[in-house]
C-alpha cells in the first residue's frame, strides 16, 4: 500500500488545490510543502520495502508499478528535489499570484513523475507521460497573460508531444508483436522487426522528452516559465524522464544493436554541441538550459554504451546540482530583476549565500575533482571508451566544454558590476529566508555525492541500481578528465577576466537556429498541408455535397412542376368521373312508386332481350 500512497498523495493534493482555485491560495504553499515532506518519507519507505502493486485495466493489460533498485533511487531523488523547490517557491510567490494553481500543478507533475519511474508496463508509463506533458505545458505557460510565455509553453508542449507519439506507436507494435501485457521487461524479447519498431519509437519519445538533438530547442523556450519550474522539471523530472527511460530499457537497446549505437552517438553529439551553445549564452537560464541538454546527453550516452549504472549515477548527481543552480538563478532574478549575465555581474557579492551556493554547484557541473559530477561523468566516459574510442573522445570534449561554461558563469557573477547595466524588471532587492534555506542543503549534497569516487561506494550503488555490472574508469581516466576540467576552467577564467567575457558566434547563441529550422521544415509544411487539405475539403468534399444537394433540389422542383401536376390532374379527373356517376345515380331516386315500377319493367325487358341474344348464339 505504501507505493499507492506515494503516487496518490501528490496527485490527490495537487488536484484538490487546482479545484480549490484562488480560494485555496492562502494555504497552498504550506499544504504543498507539507505534502512534499510526507512524500519524502513515503519515498524512503518504499525504497526500503521495494513494493509492487498492480490493478487490472483491460483483459491481460495491467496498470502496474514496482520499486526496484533503480526506481528506489529515483523516487527518493524526485521527492527530495520537489521538497527543496517547493520550499524555495514558498518565498517567491506573493499574494498576487495564483499560488494554488502553481503548487497544485507542481504536485500533479511530481506525482506523474513518480508513476513514470515506477511503471512496469507501457500502459502505466503512457498515462503518467501524458499527465507530465499536460502539467509541464501549464507550468511553463504559468504567466499565460504574457503572449511570449504562453507561446513558449505551446512550443514546448507541441515539440514534446510530437515525440510522445512514439510511445503510442511502441505500444501498438508491442501488441502486434505478441506482448499482450505491454510489460517493459518483455520488450527485449519481441520478434525481429517488431522489436526494431518499438526501439525506434521509444528512442524518439525519449529524445523528445529529454530535449536531445534535434528536439533541444523546446528547452530554450521552457526558460520563460518560473524559475522553480525550471529547477524541478529540468533537473530531476521531465528532462531526466527520457534518459531514465533509456537507462531502464538498456536491455532492449542491447538487443537492438543499431538502437544502442544511435542512442550513444545521439547523446554524445548533444553533449558536445549543446555544451558549445551553453558557452555562448548571455542569459543565465539559457546557459543552464543548454547545459541541461548537454548533461542529459551524458546520461543518454551511458544508456547507449551499456552503462546503465553510470547513467543513473549521473542522473542523480546532476539532479541535485542543476536544481541548485536553477534556484540560485531564480533568487537573483527575483532580487535583481534580471537573468542576463552582464546585469548579474557582482550578484554573488551582493548576495553571498546565493553566490557561494552557485559557485559550489558550478564547480560540480564543471567536473572539478573531487565533486560529484567529476566521478559520475568519468564512469559514463569509461563505458564510452569500452564501446568506442571516438565516442570517448567526443564525450571528453563535451566534458571540457562543461568546465568552460560553468566557469564563465561563476567568473561573471563574481566580477564587479557594470554601472549602466539595466535589469529587465524591478527586483525586490532581497533574497528571503525561504529562498535561502534549500541552497546550502543542495550545495552540501552536490559535494557529498562525490563520495562515489570511492570504489566500494560506487560498487554498492551499482549493486543497488542494477546488478553491479559496470565499467569502472581507470586511474588515468580520472586524472585526465580532472586535469582537463581544471585546465579548461583556469583558461576560461583568465580569458573572461581579461576580455570581460567570451565572444562567441550568434549561431550558437540562437541554439543553431533549431527552432527556425523546425518552423521551416516541420511547422510551415504542416500548416501549408493543412491549408491545402482545408481548401480541398471546402472545394471538393464540401463542393460535391453542395452539388448533390443542388441536383436534388432541382429534381424536386421538376417533380413539383410536372409529375406532381400530372398526378394531381389524374386524381382530379377520377374524382370528377365518380362525382358525375353519383349525380346520374341520384336521378332515378325520385321517391315516387310508379317511377320505380317503370324502371323495373325497363330493366326486366332489357334482361329478356339480353337472354334472347345469348340463346341464339
Amino acid at each position: 500500500m505504501s507505493l499507492w500512497f506515494l503516487v496518490a498523495l501528490p496527485l490527490v493534493v495537487g488536484g484538490a488545490l487546482l479545484v480549490g482555485g484562488r480560494r485555496a491560495d492562502r494555504f497552498a504553499a504550506v499544504t504543498a510543502t507539507a505534502t512534499a515532506a510526507a512524500t519524502v518519507v513515503l519515498a524512503v519507505l518504499t525504497a526500503v520495502q521495494r513494493p509492487a502493486v498492480s490493478a487490472t485495466y483491460l483483459d491481460g493489460i495491467a496498470f502496474a508499478l514496482r520499486v526496484d533498485g533503480l526506481s528506489a533511487v529515483m523516487v527518493v531523488v524526485v521527492a527530495v528535489v520537489l521538497l527543496a523547490v517547493l520550499v524555495f517557491a514558498a518565498g517567491e510567490f506573493d499574494d498576487r499570484e495564483a499560488r494554488a494553481r502553481f503548487f497544485g500543478l507542481m504536485l500533479l507533475f511530481s506525482g506523474a513523475m513518480l508513476v513514470t519511474v515506477t511503471a512496469t508496463t507501457l500502459l502505466a508509463l503512457l498515462m503518467a507521460w501524458e499527465v507530465m506533458g499536460a502539467a509541464s505545458y501549464a507550468l511553463i505557460g504559468y504567466w499565460w497573460r504574457e503572449p511570449r510565455r504562453a507561446t513558449s509553453g505551446t512550443i514546448a508542449f507541441l515539440t514534446t508531444r510530437g515525440g510522445d507519439l512514439g510511445l503510442y506507436l511502441a505500444a501498438g507494435a508491442a501488441l502486434a508483436g505478441g506482448l499482450g501485457g505491454l510489460e517493459l521487461a518483455g520488450l527485449s524479447g519481441l520478434p525481429d522487426g517488431w522489436r526494431d519498431v518499438v526501439s525506434a519509437s521509444l528512442v524518439v519519445a525519449a529524445f523528445g522528452k529529454s530535449a536531445q538533438l534535434p528536439f533541444s530547442f523546446w528547452l530554450s523556450r521552457a526558460m520563460d516559465g518560473p524559475s522553480p519550474v525550471s529547477a524541478l522539471l529540468h533537473s530531476a523530472t521531465m528532462v531526466a524522464a527520457g534518459a531514465y527511460l533509456l537507462v531502464r530499457l538498456e536491455p532492449l537497446l542491447a538487443a537492438t544493436p543499431w538502437a544502442a549505437t544511435v542512442v550513444a552517438w545521439g547523446g554524445a553529439l548533444t553533449a558536445l554541441l549543446l555544451g558549445a551553445v551553453a558557452v555562448a549564452q548571455t542569459d543565465l537560464k539559457q546557459l543552464l538550459a543548454a547545459s541541461t541538454c548537454a548533461q542529459v546527453g551524458f546520461m543518454v550516452l551511458a544508456a547507449g554504451a551499456g552503462g546503465a549504472a553510470a547513467g543513473a549515477g549521473h542522473l542523480v548527481t546532476h539532479a541535485v546540482t542543476k536544481s541548485l543552480l536553477f534556484l540560485c538563478a531564480g533568487a537573483w532574478l527575483t532580487a535583481i530583476g534580471s537573468k542576463q549575465l552582464p546585469v548579474l555581474r557582482g550578484a554573488a557579492r551582493r548576495f553571498p549565500v546565493v553566490g557561494v551556493a552557485f559557485t559550489v554547484g558550478a564547480a560540480a557541473l564543471a567536473g572539478v575533482p573531487p565533486l560529484s559530477l567529476w566521478v559520475t561523468k568519468d564512469h559514463v566516459l569509461a563505458n564510452a571508451l569500452h564501446d568506442s574510442a571516438p565516442l570517448y573522445l567526443v564525450g571528453l570534449a563535451a566534458a571540457v566544454l562543461s568546465a568552460a561554461y560553468a566557469t564563465r558563469a561563476v567568473v561573471l557573477v563574481w566580477s564587479p558590476s557594470i554601472p549602466d547595466a539595466v535589469p529587465e524588471e524591478q527586483g525586490t532587492g532581497t533574497v528571503n529566508l525561504w529562498q535561502r534555506v534549500p541552497l546550502p542543503v543542495l550545495a552540501v549534497g552536490a559535494v557529498a555525492l562525490g563520495v562515489v569516487v570511492v570504489p566500494s561506494v560506487w560498487g554498492g550503488f551499482a549493486d543497488v541500481v542494477l546488478d553491479g555490472s559496470d565499467v569502472a574508469p581507470a586511474w588515468w581516466e580520472l586524472v585526465l578528465s580532472g586535469a582537463l576540467a581544471l585546465l579548461a576552467a583556469g583558461t576560461t577564467a583568465v580569458v573572461t577576466r581579461r576580455r570581460g567575457d567570451l565572444r562567441v558566434g550568434e549561431g550558437l547563441q540562437a541554439w543553431f537556429g533549431l527552432e527556425r529550422l523546425a518552423r521551416a521544415l516541420v511547422y510551415r509544411p504542416m500548416l501549408a498541408g493543412a491549408d491545402r487539405l482545408a481548401r480541398f475539403d471546402d472545394r471538393a468534399v464540401a463542393g460535391s455535397v453542395q452539388a448533390t444537394a443542388a441536383v436534388g433540389a432541382a429534381f424536386a422542383r421538376v417533380v413539383d412542376a410536372r409529375a406532381e401536376w400530372s398526378v394531381d390532374r389524374a386524381v382530379r379527373a377520377v374524382a370528377d368521373g365518380f362525382r358525375a356517376l353519383g349525380r346520374l345515380a341520384r336521378r332515378p331516386q325520385t321517391g315516387q312508386l310508379h317511377h320505380y315500377y317503370a324502371q323495373a319493367v325497363v330493366a326486366l325487358a332489357a334482361l329478356a332481350v339480353l337472354l334472347l341474344l345469348i340463346g341464339r348464339r
